[in-house]
């Protein structure tokens, strides 16, 4: 448990009065990403005079939220860089609730106190039970048939903000912003379509409220934030005196690009280094393809490879050249972008995946593949196949992830594969020959290619092509040959 009076001098402690902190925001997803990304610029704030506190929510795991309220709410957060490293006590959060533990009522109940201007997430894209193909609500979703039938007992996220916005509008309370700080393009608009979709499914008139009362603010965000591990937490008890199950360790690197649309009021995040603008999606588009499309390259290629940490990747040249040329020669062109160093963009992250202190691994990053695909590699490729102009990168992404979902590395070893569609492809892996049979399979899967890219001939021709090289000739052949015929 953390000790603050244990802790070493340069540990950066709250300097402010906790005491009058309100709670102002309910944030669902209390995971690394949020202690260490919209946290911190909140509590920056806080030492400005702001009273805008977080209460806290986890759905499902309720191991962090205990451990939080048992050191009084309190966590850290540290900064490392290959040659130093910046620890502070993180003192906003005023509540933390666990959905199961404490009940979903209670849930309701604290975003339906009077303060609450802002209900956030960070809940990844499978929980939004949405389809990443559309971006529309997917009613099939087991959590969304539970929902409509048990509308004040939600377990999906679109029910228990719905929930929480008739609740509220029973109180004649005024309504809150609800704004998405998960890696979706137009996540703003994506959260909107599950929520108003789910309460025209109740009533027209409800759905018809949302639009009118309730704002979905658009943000891209951008921090890199490794899983911690037992070596990592090690080494921080050695360093601060006292153990921190709930902490959080991050790079240096940050940015928040917020659409300014809030109904009742928000911090002033701009002082803590946001950016507030009018239109957020050139800024999504560039980081979820730039940033996260070679994030996701590098983890299936990598992890194939046998490299653990993207900073592995980046040892190896051909694959350090492999993800700047994805970024400027196949994302690069498909974006909407103004006035902003593409070139200069790219550099900058490569040299953030060079970072030896962040222990980001390969397989971390290749969860949920299904929901991330679309947004990362496919929308790009749907652009090269529009302008007639080759991707091959993008498409070594695809096989990438392809030769990982068949559940076997290179060297003959299961992947346990974490992804809400998991049933489904290993249904796909055991119903279809290893080749071209099985590429065929995996495009047909709807909910993440879509209906048009199985009647793209040269994109299956070309994937599968890789994809066989793949198999034949490994990860680090295959990403080889394909940098030195450039």
């Amino acid at each position: 448990m953390l000790e603050l009076d244990r802790l070493p001098a340069d540990v950066q402690r709250p300097a402010y009065d906790r005491s009058q902190l309100k709670t102002r925001m309910v944030h669902i997803g209390f995971g690394a990403f949020h202690r260490a990304h919209q946290a911190l610029a909140t509590d920056k704030l806080a030492t400005e005079g702001s009273d805008w506190g977080y209460c806290e929510v986890n759905l499902n795991s309720g191991a962090l939220i205990q451990a939080l309220r048992q050191q009084d709410l309190l966590y850290t957060l540290t900064e490392m860089a290959d040659s130093s490293l910046n620890t502070r006590v993180i003192g906003v959060v005023t509540q933390a609730l666990h959905g199961k533990g404490d009940g979903i009522d209670a849930v309701i109940e604290a975003m339906s106190q009077p303060d609450v201007a802002i209900v956030s997430m960070t809940v990844t894209e499978k929980g939004y039970c949405y389809m990443p193909s559309s971006g529309k609500l997917n009613p099939d979703h087991p959590d969304i048939v539970h929902d409509l039938e048990n509308p004040t007992q939600p377990r999906s996220l679109p029910g228990l903000i719905l929930a929480a916005i008739m609740r509220r509008r029973e109180r004649g309370l005024t309504p809150f912003s609800v704004m998405s700080c998960d890696n979706m393009p137009e996540n703003g608009h994506v959260t909107r379509n599950v929520v108003t979709q789910l309460a025209e499914r109740h009533s027209h008139e409800l759905a018809e409220y949302i639009q009118t009362h309730i704002t979905f603010p658009s943000t891209m965000v951008d921090r890199i934030v490794p899983a911690m591990t037992d070596a990592a937490f090690d080494a921080l008890e050695a360093r601060l005196g006292s153990s921190d199950p709930v902490a959080v360790e991050a790079e240096p690197f940050f940015q928040w690009v917020i659409e300014d649309n809030f109904v009742n009021g928000r911090p002033a995040w701009e002082n803590a280094g946001a950016e507030l603008v009018s239109d957020v999606l050139p800024f999504e588009e560039m980081k979820l393809r730039m940033l996260n499309g070679s994030h996701s390259f590098l983890a299936y290629l990598g992890f194939l490879a046998g490299y653990e940490h993207i900073s592995d990747c980046m040892a190896d040249n051909h694959f350090r050249t492999a993800a700047r040329a994805l970024m400027l020669q196949d994302q690069a062109p498909t974006l909407r972008t103004q006035g902003v160093d593409l070139t200069a963009y790219a550099d900058s992250l490569i040299a953030r995946y060079e970072n030896r202190a962040i222990k980001h691994r390969t397989y971390q990053i290749a969860t949920d593949g299904t929901q991330k695909l679309p947004q990362r590699l496919l929308d790009s490729v749907r652009w090269h196949l529009r302008n007639g102009t080759s991707c091959d990168y993008l498409l070594l992404g695809v096989a990438g992830w392809m030769r990982y979902v068949g559940g076997v590395d290179e060297k003959g070893q299961m992947i346990e594969i974490r992804d809400p569609l998991k049933d489904q492809l290993a249904s796909i892996v055991a119903h279809s020959e290893d080749g071209a049979d099985r590429v065929k399979a995996l495009i047909g899967l709807k909910a993440v290619f879509g209906d048009d890219l199985l009647h793209q001939t040269a994109f299956v021709a070309r994937v599968t092509e890789l994809y066989q090289q793949l198999a034949a000739q490994g990860a680090r052949a295959t990403v080889q040959a394909l940098v030195t015929q450039a």
